[in-house]
């Protein structure tokens, strides 16, 4: 007998979920990584305009637990592409509030490319009613569009390239609630390219405290107490 899903979902949005995950691996297998450009260059950006690039399943079921378990209502995604990690977060959220009774769910997406948001709302979408009007998704620079109006922020989800990750860690801090949380992917994989954020939240006057847990690439849990 399989086990039951972590996530409390109609089974029509689990299916969907599975096939937007085989979708990105099966992509996502055909890239030569090691011979790609800059992540800053334009030429790295055509690259990635089609890609998925989605957070593995394993991982968006952790931080679906993870939010249930801090009772997370607002939540920011840095680096929201096709979407699929949006999902998880926008269905925790929802079912949060609706438990709590007196919070409005709210996730804020951020991506770049506005190709790849249009696909993203598709998705969500297909996702149906269950993460409908939860999602904010503001597209442009980050650096721009997290410079206004978060409000009281308990979680972010850090899926961005690597030169980003403190500048939207940076805005989103003063926003940030006792005992909000951090994830970023890719930590043991990408460190060369979290030595500035791993330096930041290690210094001694920090309020924040990391661990990395052992998923592939490495995920980074980051409190801020």
């Amino acid at each position: 007998m399989a086990p039951r899903s972590p996530l409390t979902a109609t089974p029509e949005l689990l299916s969907f979920l599975q096939e937007l995950h085989s979708q990105s691996l099966s992509q996502e297998s055909k890239i030569e990584w090691h011979s790609l450009p800059g992540q800053t260059t334009n030429e790295f950006d055509d690259i990635m305009r089609d890609k998925f690039i989605a957070l593995d399943q394993d991982k968006c079921e952790l931080i679906y637990q993870l939010l249930r378990s801090i009772n997370a209502t607002t939540i920011v995604e840095a680096g929201t592409s096709f979407g699929v990690s949006t999902i998880y977060l926008a269905l925790a959220a929802a079912q949060n509030a609706a438990r709590d009774g007196s919070s409005k769910a709210r996730v804020i997406g951020t991506e770049k490319e506005p190709s790849k948001a249009a696909v993203a709302q598709k998705n969500w979408d297909k996702a149906g009613g269950e993460i409908q009007g939860v999602i904010d998704l503001r597209i442009g620079d980050l650096r721009e569009t997290l410079a206004q109006d978060l409000g009281t922020v308990d979680f972010l989800h850090l899926d961005i390239w690597t030169p980003l990750a403190l500048p939207a860690l940076k805005l989103v801090e003063p926003h940030f609630r006792p005992g909000a949380m951090i994830i970023a992917d890719n930590t043991i994989k990408a460190a060369a390219g979290y030595a500035e954020l791993f330096a930041y939240v290690d210094a001694p006057d920090s309020r924040f405290r990391r661990i990395t847990m052992p998923y592939a690439g490495g995920l980074e849990m980051i409190v801020y107490q």
